[in-house]
C-alpha cells in the first residue's frame, strides 16, 4: 500500500491558494481568438440570413451610387457615361447660380424645421399617453387608429384633405355659413410648410409612436418603483426614469431625421405645388425631378441630388459624433468606445 503524504497545515493550504497561477496555467485558460475564416464558418448560417439584404442594398442602394459621375457631365442619355463629355463642376455652378435653387433650398430648410420642431414630439407624446393607459385593450387599439393611416397612399391622403380644407371643402363652408370669410388653406402659400406638416403628423406619429412605445416597455419597472419608493412623483417620475430610459432611441431617430432634413416628402409635395405656385412649393426634391425629367438637364439634377447626399451625410456622421461626446452611443459605435 503506497504512502500518502501528510495534509498541510491549514496556513500552507491557504498560502498555496494564494498563490498565481503559473504563466502556462494562464496561457492555456487564456481564450483563443478565432481567425476571420473561423469566425465566418461559425456564423455562416447567420450570415446566409444576412446575405438577401445585403444584396437588396449592393443592387438598389450603392451601385447607383455610381451614376453621381453624371453630376460631372454633360450627360446625354444616347451617349452613355463613357461618351458624354466631361464639364468638371460646372454643372455645381449653373444650379448655384440659379435663384430657383435658393428658393428650393430656402423652402426645403423651412418645412424641414417646422417638422423637426413641431412633429418630432408628437410621437414621443402618443407613446407616453399610451404608456400610461392601464387597459391593455384600450392601448392597443388607439394604438392601432394612429398606426394604420401610415399605410395610406399620399394621393389618397391629399385628397382627405382637399375635401376638409380645399375651397370647396368642410371647412370653408363651415366658415361661411358662420358668417366668417372662406378660407382655403389648400391654396395659401403662408400656410403651406404648416399643411405639410399637419399631413405628415396625420400620416406618419403612429410610426414613431410604436418605435418609442417599444422603447419605454424595455425600461425595468423596478426603477419606477424605486423612484415612487424614494418620494419620486409623477413630474420627477417621467424626468429622471422615463426619458433617460428612452433617450438613446430617441438620439437614434433626431439623428436619422437630420439625414433626411433636405427630403421633405416628394410625392406629397408634387401633389399639391401647382396650388400654391413654385415660388412656395418648390423644394429639392421637386427642383431636381423637373430638371432631370422636365427639362433634361441630368447634370445639374445629379449635381444638386450629390450636394443633398453629401450634406445628409456630413449631418449624421457630425451629430453622430456629438452623441458621443454626451455619453451616448447614436447610430453607431465610436472607435473608442
Amino acid at each position: 500500500m503506497a504512502d500518502t503524504a501528510p495534509p498541510l497545515p491549514r496556513e500552507k493550504r491557504r498560502q498555496r491558494a494564494d498563490e498565481p497561477a503559473p504563466p502556462e496555467a494562464r496561457t492555456a485558460a487564456a481564450p483563443h481568438r478565432l481567425t476571420l475564416g473561423q469566425r465566418i464558418k461559425r456564423d455562416r448560417v447567420m450570415l446566409l440570413l444576412t446575405l438577401p439584404g445585403l444584396l437588396y442594398f449592393v443592387v438598389f442602394h450603392y451601385v447607383p451610387l455610381l451614376g453621381y459621375v453624371v453630376a460631372f457631365q454633360d450627360y446625354q442619355p444616347y451617349l452613355g457615361y463613357m461618351h458624354s463629355v466631361w464639364v468638371g463642376f460646372a454643372n455645381f455652378s449653373s444650379a448655384f447660380g440659379e435663384p430657383a435653387f435658393w428658393s428650393a433650398t430656402f423652402n426645403t430648410l423651412e418645412i424641414a424645421l417646422i417638422q423637426l420642431v413641431f412633429f418630432f414630439p408628437i410621437p414621443v407624446a402618443l407613446a407616453l399617453l399610451l404608456n400610461s393607459i392601464a387597459s391593455d385593450r384600450i392601448r392597443r387599439f388607439v394604438q392601432s387608429v394612429v398606426y394604420l393611416p401610415h399605410f395610406i397612399g399620399w394621393v389618397i391622403i391629399v385628397s382627405i384633405f382637399q375635401q376638409i380644407l380645399g375651397g370647396a371643402g368642410l371647412l370653408p363652408d363651415v366658415l361661411g355659413g358662420l358668417g366668417l370669410p372662406r378660407y382655403d388653406m389648400m391654396s395659401d402659400p403662408d400656410a403651406f410648410p404648416w399643411l405639410l406638416t399637419l399631413q405628415v403628423a396625420w400620416k406618419d406619429a403612429g410610426w414613431g409612436t410604436i418605435i418609442i412605445l417599444a422603447a419605454l416597455l424595455n425600461i425595468d419597472r423596478q426603477s419606477y418603483e424605486a423612484a415612487a419608493i424614494d418620494g419620486a412623483g409623477p413630474r420627477r417620475r417621467l424626468w429622471h426614469v422615463t426619458l433617460p430610459g428612452i433617450a438613446p432611441v430617441l438620439i437614434l431617430l433626431l439623428i436619422l431625421n437630420l439625414g433626411q432634413i433636405l427630403s421633405v416628402g416628394f410625392e406629397q409635395i408634387l401633389l399639391q405645388r401647382d396650388a400654391v405656385g413654385p415660388d412656395a412649393g418648390e423644394v429639392l426634391d421637386t427642383y431636381v425631378y423637373y430638371h432631370g425629367i422636365k427639362d433634361n438637364d441630368w447634370g445639374v439634377a445629379a449635381a444638386v441630388g450629390l450636394v443633398k447626399a453629401v450634406i445628409g451625410t456630413v449631418l449624421v456622421l457630425g451629430a453622430n459624433k456629438f452623441a458621443h461626446r454626451l455619453g451616448h452611443e447614436g447610430v453607431y459605435r465610436g472607435a473608442d468606445r
